[in-house]
């Protein structure tokens, strides 16, 4: 699978997507947070399912991370990029004709496959087609993908939704996931025949472990500000649902920045993983302006773009930090891992916050998130012994 250096144009063209895939990857939950509003009002959802719902999907997605990373080594990463984007739109597809709250919790659910397949699947992709020196930008763009799905929620399709509903937005999306399957069966290299992986019994290192928990804390803190900032910007802010769907795209745009940035500085270190203490720092303060914004209602804007820039961008070094080391047996494996510490702090946050949301307010709901991003912090500040 691996491309020649001169072989500059098709890097790009699996450069762009694997952004696509990490997009599609999490774009329910940012629809969730972006037409938040809307699924209150229109549909009849209680603001704390919300939370729920991205328990839901990341729930599957961490207890599935565990062995999905085995299965890309086994299947093969060209099978499972196809097979998350396929499974993505008939998430997509079963949420936007939900007729309920059991059917919708129910298709986020599945989407949490996708979830669990797209790092392992997108990382073994970039050993096999990307050189060592350009894997930093590659990885920094390929998880700002993620947050291109914030924007595309926050902005395109929350715009949509204003003529065609939320389920028209949602639809839509189903249908574009389907046909960048198509593009992923035609320009990805196919499998080779046989693939490599490690013993059963090999055990993940010290290093990966640490960053899972890193994950974990971050995960935690990103999916609670995902899931209510456009309701907490309706609520208290005096936002129109459609501007407070922007909040979700700003930071979806600067968190691509972020990702992009950081990775490409990160990717110039020979330690990756000795930006993530500052980078989780940084989110602590966004998370105070974001406390503040009664006050002061512009801070809400500077708090997302934050989020965006440093909790955001954690993820995709992190993810670098994997690469990195990896052993080509075990690339998988050890990217699930870490996904999996991920998707597990998107699976428990959200709930907590929203019942600290109904008992105290916003005010405890964003000192949980900041003491989250804090304990990531003191995390990363720590040494594996191997």
């Amino acid at each position: 699978m691996r491309l020649e250096r001169s072989a500059r144009p098709a890097q790009w063209q699996a450069t762009t997507l694997l952004t696509a895939v990490m997009a599609f990857s999490m774009l329910q939950l940012f629809l969730i947070g972006a037409l938040g509003p809307r699924l209150v009002v229109e549909a009849g959802i209680p603001r704390s399912v919300l939370g729920w719902t991205t328990t839901a999907g990341f729930g599957v997605a961490a207890v599935l991370s565990l062995s999905a990373g085995r299965w890309v080594d086994r299947l093969g990463a060209r099978r499972c990029v196809v097979a998350a984007l396929a499974l993505t739109a008939t998430a997509l597809a079963l949420m936007g004709t939900s007729s309920g709250t059991v059917m919708l919790l129910a298709a986020v659910a599945l989407g949490g496959l996708p979830q669990a397949l797209a790092n392992p699947a997108t990382n073994k992709v970039i050993l096999a087609t990307v050189e060592p020196a350009a894997r930093g930008p590659v990885i920094g763009w390929k998880q700002s993908g993620v947050q291109l799905g914030a924007f595309a929620a926050g902005l395109p399709l929350a715009t949509l939704a204003v003529w065609t509903g939320w389920r028209g937005a949602v639809l839509t999306a189903a249908a574009i996931a389907l046909l960048t399957a198509g593009w992923a069966i035609r320009a990805l290299p196919p499998d080779p025949e046989q693939t490599t992986v490690a013993p059963e019994g090999d055990p993940p290192r010290a290093r990966v472990g640490r960053l899972a928990a890193f994950s974990f804390l971050l995960g935690c803190g990103i999916a609670a500000v995902n899931t209510y900032l456009a309701l907490f910007g309706t609520q208290h802010l005096g936002l129109v649902p459609l501007v407070a769907a922007w909040l979700v795209a700003v930071l979806g745009v600067t968190g691509i920045a972020g990702r992009v940035g950081w990775s490409r500085r990160a990717g110039r270190s020979e330690r990756p993983e000795s930006l993530l203490g500052l980078l989780a720092a940084g989110a602590c303060v966004a998370t105070a302006l974001l406390a503040a914004a009664p006050l002061a209602p512009a801070l809400v804007w500077a708090g997302a773009a934050a989020i965006g820039v440093f909790a955001v961008a954690g993820n995709a070094v992190s993810m670098l930090a994997v690469v990195r080391r990896a052993d080509v047996r075990t690339a998988g494996r050890d990217s699930a891992l870490v996904s999996a510490g991920f998707f597990a702090g998107f699976a428990v946050s959200p709930p907590v916050f929203g019942l600290l949301l109904e008992s105290a307010g916003y005010v405890w709901g964003w000192a949980l998130v900041a003491v989250e991003f804090a304990a990531a912090s003191m995390v990363a500040a720590m040494r594996p012994n191997r």
